[in-house]
């Protein structure tokens, strides 16, 4: 990283709060984690919400397997955020878009998302939106930070939109880059572990996160476009 990163500093302003937005369960704690320990510990935490029901990790024989996966790592989720420190640490929202197949940006489907997540922070008073980085080489990862984009355009406050990396840096040619405060040691690892669909073969065949994931770093990176 050749540019120094600033301290990460709530939202200002009457609407304060983070949303971190992740593609799928696993997500917000590899790219996020120090971010929701750092707003929960400073009082700006909001919620975090999930795009896809994540059923597409593991090849499932039929519906109801998927069905069992995709309960599965919506309570996994809430075992992870419980460990990164989320006071409510309830089953955390998704909008449900199929795992791997995002909805087209022209779509009816599209346009009820973005209304949607938009009415979502106006009553939670979201300032801040967290998500992931579109140089991510996965469909949802894209997906999800053109969503958050099109949330901050369409919210009459203004919403800041942060992006973390999670399968790259992240970061861009233009903008400025963020830290949190650092994780203490075995934090993100323990979130990263409630993830158990993801570590191991609980569920069949299927998607493996690298056993180093979730290891360092102790900070968040993250990437906000100069408007």
């Amino acid at each position: 990283m050749t540019r120094a990163a600033r301290l990460m500093t709530p939202p200002a302003g009457r609407c304060r709060r983070l949303l971190v937005l992740a593609p799928h369960p696993d997500d917000e704690t590899l790219g996020a984690g120090a971010l929701i320990r750092q707003a929960v510990a400073e009082r700006w935490y909001g919620a975090t919400v999930y795009l896809t029901d994540g059923g597409a990790s593991h090849p499932a024989a039929d519906p109801a397997a998927r069905a069992r996966l995709v309960r599965a790592r919506r309570r996994e989720a809430r075992v992870a955020l419980r460990r990164l420190g989320d006071p409510a640490a309830r089953l955390p929202a998704t909008l449900n878009w199929p795992d791997a197949t995002p909805l087209a940006v022209d779509s009816t489907g599209y346009r009820g998302a973005v209304r949607r997540l938009s009415a979502y922070c106006r009553r939670q008073g979201i300032g801040m939106i967290a998500v992931t980085s579109p140089r991510d080489p996965h469909c949802d990862h894209v997906a999800a930070a053109a969503l958050a984009h099109a949330v901050g355009a369409a919210t009459r406050s203004a919403i800041r939109i942060v992006e973390y990396g999670v399968w790259s840096d992240g970061g861009g040619v233009a903008g400025r880059l963020w830290r949190t405060r650092p994780l203490a040691t075995g934090i993100r690892r323990s979130a990263l572990a409630a993830h158990r669909s993801q570590r191991s073969a609980a569920y069949g065949p299927g998607f493996r996160l690298p056993l180093q994931a979730g290891w360092s770093p102790s900070c968040d990176i993250l990437y906000e476009r100069r408007r």
